[in-house]
């Protein structure tokens, strides 16, 4: 079996390189200043499930918000190290 390679020519233009530019300083895809927001929203949103379970069962509750403290001062105690 005989293959034929074929001698492919090189280019006499310069190989193309990806120029970075930087990005604008105010990008409007990204917000900003919203994370005092996202946080009170998620602090409801967990109040909200606490209270959910603990309509149909005390145990839980006290379970979900036992690990939930228990996970804050884990984090606590990990970011002081």
């Amino acid at each position: 079996m005989n293959l034929y390679l074929q001698d492919i020519p090189a280019s006499d233009l310069p190989p193309k390189a990806i120029q970075e530019t930087p990005g604008p300083t105010k990008d409007p895809l990204i917000a900003r200043g919203l994370q005092k927001e996202q946080y009170v929203s998620i602090a409801i949103l967990a109040l909200i499930l606490i209270a959910a379970v603990g309509f149909f069962s005390r145990r839980v509750e006290y379970a979900i918000m036992f690990a939930f403290a228990l996970s804050i001062v884990f984090i606590a105690f990990v970011l002081l190290i």
